[in-house]
C-alpha cells in the first residue's frame, strides 16, 4: 500500500525553507552596512581584549559576543531606516528589499519589534545596556521623530551611535579606560561633520523627500570644499591623538589610514558622481576598519 508522505514532505520543507528565507531577509537588510559597523566594532573588541592580557582561549568567545551584538545592532537600525524611507529607496537604493518586495512593511515591522527586543536583552546580557538603550533611542530619534530630516540633527544621531557602537565593543570585554575613552571620542566626535559624506550620493532622494542635511544647508560645493579640508588635516588629528609615542606597528597602520583620508580629501573634489561618491564613502567605512585595526596594537 502506497505511503502518502506529502504532508510531512512539505512540513519538511517549511522547516528548511523558512530559516533560508529569513538569512536572506537579514543578509539583503544589513550586507551593505558590516565594514561599518560589525568589522571594525569587532576589531575594536579584539584591541580591548588584547589590553587586557586574557588568555588566548577567549578570545573566540569574544568574537562570537560581537557578531551577535552587532548584527543585532545594524539589523534593528536598518530595519527601523529603510521603514520610513521607502519612498527615498525607490531612487537612491532600488536594490533594497522593501523596494523589491522581499519583504512587507508589516513583515519588517515586525521583525524590527522582535530584533529590538533581543537586541536589548542581549545587551543586558553583555553588561551593556546602557549603550544598548543609547543606540536604540538615536536611532528612534533619527528615524521616527524627525532627527534625519533636519540639517545636524542626523550627524548628532551618528556621533551617538558611533559612541554607543565603540563603547559596547571595549566594556562587552573589559570596564571603559581613559584610553578606550581617547580613541573613542577622536573617532565618534569629528564624525559630526564627516558622516554628511554620505549624503553626497543621496541628494536627490533627499530633495525629493524634503530632508534637509547638511550638504543642503550648506551647498554642495562648499560641502565638498569642507570635507576635502576636513579629510586632509584628520590625518594629523588621529597622530597627535592616537599615535604619538605608539608602537611602530600602530603608526604604520594609522599613515595607511591617514593616506586613505587624504585620498578621500582628494576625490570628493575630483570626482562628483553619485557612483564616485558611493565608492568615496566605502573608503571612510574602510578608513574606520583600518583606524580601529591600529588601536589592536597601539593600546596592547
Amino acid at each position: 500500500m502506497a505511503v502518502d508522505t506529502k504532508p510531512t514532505d512539505t512540513r519538511l520543507g517549511r522547516l528548511v525553507r523558512a530559516p533560508l528565507h529569513e538569512a536572506r531577509i537579514c543578509w539583503s537588510f544589513t550586507w551593505g552596512d558590516l565594514s561599518a559597523t560589525v568589522l571594525p566594532a569587532t576589531t575594536f573588541a579584539i584591541a580591548a581584549w588584547n589590553s587586557t592580557g586574557l588568555p588566548a582561549q577567549s578570545l573566540p568567545t569574544v568574537i562570537a559576543k560581537c557578531l551577535v551584538y552587532f548584527w543585532l545592532y545594524i539589523y534593528t537600525f536598518n530595519l527601523s531606516n529603510q521603514l520610513i524611507g521607502i519612498d527615498e529607496d525607490r531612487i537612491n537604493k532600488p536594490h533594497r528589499p522593501l523596494v523589491t518586495g522581499l519583504i512587507t512593511p508589516t513583515g519588517a515591522r515586525r521583525r524590527l519589534v522582535l530584533a529590538t527586543v533581543a537586541f536589548l536583552i542581549v545587551g543586558a546580557l553583555f553588561g551593556v545596556l546602557l549603550w544598548t538603550s543609547l543606540w536604540v533611542a538615536a536611532w528612534a530619534l533619527h528615524n521616527h521623530l524627525g532627527w534625519a530630516r533636519t540639517a545636524w540633527g542626523k550627524n548628532a544621531a551618528m556621533v551617538a551611535g558611533t559612541i554607543a557602537q565603540l563603547a559596547a565593543a571595549w566594556q562587552i570585554v573589559t570596564p571603559l579606560t581613559d584610553t578606550a575613552w581617547t580613541w573613542i571620542l577622536t573617532i565618534a566626535v569629528p564624525l559630526g561633520v564627516l558622516v554628511s559624506l554620505q549624503d553626497l550620493r543621496d541628494l536627490a532622494g533627499d530633495a525629493a523627500i524634503g530632508r534637509r542635511t547638511a550638504i543642503m544647508v550648506m551647498g554642495e560645493r562648499n560641502s565638498r570644499l569642507l570635507f576635502c579640508v576636513a579629510f586632509a588635516l584628520y590625518p594629523l588629528v588621529t597622530y597627535l591623538a592616537l599615535y604619538r609615542g605608539a608602537p611602530m606597528l600602530a603608526q604604520c597602520i594609522g599613515a595607511a589610514a591617514g593616506v586613505l583620508s587624504l585620498v578621500i580629501a582628494y576625490r570628493v573634489l575630483r570626482f562628483r558622481d553619485r557612483r564616485s561618491d558611493n565608492t568615496t564613502y566605502m573608503m571612510y567605512t574602510y578608513w574606520y576598519c583600518i583606524t580601529l585595526a591600529s588601536a589592536v596594537f597601539a593600546v596592547g
